[in-house]
């Protein structure tokens, strides 16, 4: 088996990921469906030499996949793609999983990124996240709101990323990129030294720890414009899930520091179509003073209500997102009302 030319195929496929595990055949993801590359299944030793083949692509040390049992890295092939890759022990063999990131930088309405989430490139400071289940496509939706600023002003962007997805040229900002743990150690750690580092905007790929959210939130207050993602579904929950991360004799503080810094939160899912694609479908919370004082008074409970409220232009509610594409042929009511939040409700508009 070689795996550039495995890699090659899966790209040609229009693929999404490439999945090495033995006992199977190399399989590649192509939207919903998983299609096999190789008809014989992969053998223990054929997977560990793809995978040792990856780590020399990447130029690194599989030292690391020895020491911790999983390692996520990145690397590109010409005329071919760039690659995301998670190798992993399982059932005391190796396997490994390559995500395909484009050379280029996405097109938001290629996307299907709407108008309310690029205009949040506009801000000048606070902290915007953008939330969704693993693999919805939330470093896609940053590397579009990263290239939207350096395409429109002029200043320094930090990124840090494990690993960097897209590589973004200097236009009219300069670029800085570290990758985690090839540039820095840690995400905590790159990130207090990007504080030094003179940045106007900080993409920080995730906010994985307590440390982390810690420093995030002070960057913020700080006047710097913070991106960041959460594995979070909705605003409230993303809300919750930062605050329910610090210790219970801090949280109230955390809560006032929150309400002043966060400036939105971008939830996204990825749909099936009709058509057998996939296509993203987002949640817009712009924070606005009488969120700002549900998230201080601990009442977040209450923020879907405001969402979903629609009397808000500076909101987007996931449902109403969901019948659009109902009208427009694109999703069918039945996977429409499937990843609903309000299923009745939506029935009704649909």
């Amino acid at each position: 088996m070689e795996l550039v030319e495995l890699l090659r195929q899966a790209v040609a496929m229009g693929g999404s990921d490439v999945f090495i595990v033995p006992g199977v055949g190399v399989t590649v993801k192509v939207n919903s469906e998983m299609r096999p590359l190789t008809t014989d299944p992969v053998s223990p030793a054929d997977a560990e030499a793809l995978t040792r083949a990856m780590y020399g692509l990447a130029h690194r040390e599989i030292a690391n996949l020895d020491a911790a049992g999983d390692d996520d890295f990145s690397f590109a092939i010409r005329d071919v793609s760039r690659f995301r890759c998670n190798a992993y022990r399982q059932r005391g063999s190796v396997a490994a999983i390559c995500r395909i990131v484009n050379f280029s930088l996405p097109d938001p309405d290629s996307m299907n990124i709407p108008p309310l989430v690029m205009e949040l490139a506009r801000l000048r400071g606070g902290m915007v996240l953008v939330t969704g289940p693993a693999g919805s496509g939330k470093s896609t939706t940053l590397a579009c709101l990263v290239d939207r600023i350096n395409q429109s002003r002029q200043a320094h962007i930090v990124t840090i990323e494990d690993p960097i997805e897209y590589l973004h040229r200097h236009r009219q900002s300069i670029v800085s990129q570290r990758e985690v743990p090839n540039d820095a150690a840690t995400f905590s750690r790159a990130l207090r030294a990007a504080l030094r580092q003179a940045p106007d905007v900080i993409m920080l790929g995730e906010m994985r720890d307590l440390d982390t959210i810690r420093t995030a939130i002070t960057a913020a207050e700080t006047g710097h414009l913070l991106l960041s993602s959460l594995h979070t579904i909705g605003a409230a929950k993303t809300v919750d899930r930062i605050i329910d991360t610090f210790p219970a004799e801090q949280q109230t503080q955390i809560r006032v520091q929150l309400s002043m810094v966060l400036k939105a939160v971008v939830s996204q899912r990825l749909v099936p179509t009709v058509d057998g694609g996939r296509v993203a479908v987002f949640e817009v919370m712009n924070v606005n003073p009488a969120i700002q004082n549900m998230i201080r008074d601990g009442r977040t409970h209450q923020i879907d209500n405001v969402i979903y409220g629609g009397t808000d232009r500076n909101m987007l509610s996931m449902d109403s997102e969901l019948a659009r594409l109902v009208r427009a042929g694109r999703v069918t009511r039945e996977t429409a009302l499937l990843y609903a939040a309000n299923p009745d409700t939506l029935a009704k508009r649909i």
